[in-house]
């Protein structure tokens, strides 16, 4: 399999292997998107890493596999590939990329499905499809604009360019820059902390940051209010509640 699911800690791992590079051929799209939703479903599933080994994180789309597509082949195919993609973007868990080497083209794109970011040192990260005379396809001119900016995005994309991993931490392209040897170490342990964490609740602010961000302030603010009030429908809010006044912050077990 190009794509696995490996589950410990209540945290899946969503691990790319397809040597050398992990590019992201038709197969490994959809084995991603159909991974991505058994994860979501999976109740032993409460964060989840996704991380394409310890060379690389993924080198972009099989250039070979799409030189052979003309347009009417992906006019077909477009949707499918943006919908395995916007299957990681939408697990409702807290979700981090553990990104090693070249995180390019698709790969980034992947990255940036992702609600944080731990690159290697050795990282290189960008949207270079312009050079291929194309744009990308797979949620590039969305995502990293929305993370970045547009302007930082229209650099990045107008020129193709990789950046390595300080300047992406800069940029706010990722969160967190440490030695190769520790990044899925990082990321796992960033997950299984938030794996302990109300489920309900992180699904709740996942979804209200989310979808609040593709709308104005007064829509965001009745998506906030209403998974706020309806959490107190919830064991874990009681639970919560009742260990702060008996024990203070911090001290509430939500498993």
């Amino acid at each position: 399999m190009t794509v696995s699911l490996e589950v410990a800690e209540g945290v899946g791992t969503l691990r790319l292997d397809r040597p050398p590079m992990n590019a992201l051929d038709i197969a490994t799209q959809d084995r991603l998107k159909e991974l991505a939703e058994e994860a979501t479903r999976r109740e032993d599933v409460r964060a989840v890493v996704v991380y394409g080994g310890e060379k690389v994180f993924a080198a972009g789309a099989d250039i070979k596999e799409m030189q052979e597509m003309d347009h009417t082949a992906m006019v077909l195919r477009a949707r499918a590939l943006q919908d395995s993609f916007t299957a990681v973007a939408r697990i409702p868990k807290p979700v981090v990329a553990a990104v090693t080497g070249y995180a390019l083209g698709g790969g980034c794109e992947l990255a940036l499905c992702a609600d944080f970011r731990i690159a290697a040192e050795n990282a290189k990260l960008g949207q270079p499809e312009i050079l291929l005379g194309l744009i990308p396809g797979a949620g590039g001119t969305q995502r990293l604009a929305r993370l970045v900016g547009p302007s930082k995005a229209k650099d990045l994309i107008f020129t193709g360019r990789m950046v390595k991993a300080e300047e992406a931490r800069e940029i706010g392209l990722v969160d967190r820059v440490v030695p190769a040897d520790e990044v899925y170490t990082q990321a796992h342990a960033w997950a299984a902390r938030l794996a302990q964490g109300p489920a309900l609740a992180l699904r709740a602010a996942k979804e209200s940051i989310d979808t609040g961000l593709e709308t104005d302030l007064d829509t965001g603010l009745a998506i906030e209010r209403n998974w706020f009030a309806g959490l107190f429908a919830t064991e874990d809010r009681e639970r919560g509640m009742r260990s702060f006044v008996a024990e203070g912050p911090g001290k509430a077990k939500f498993l």
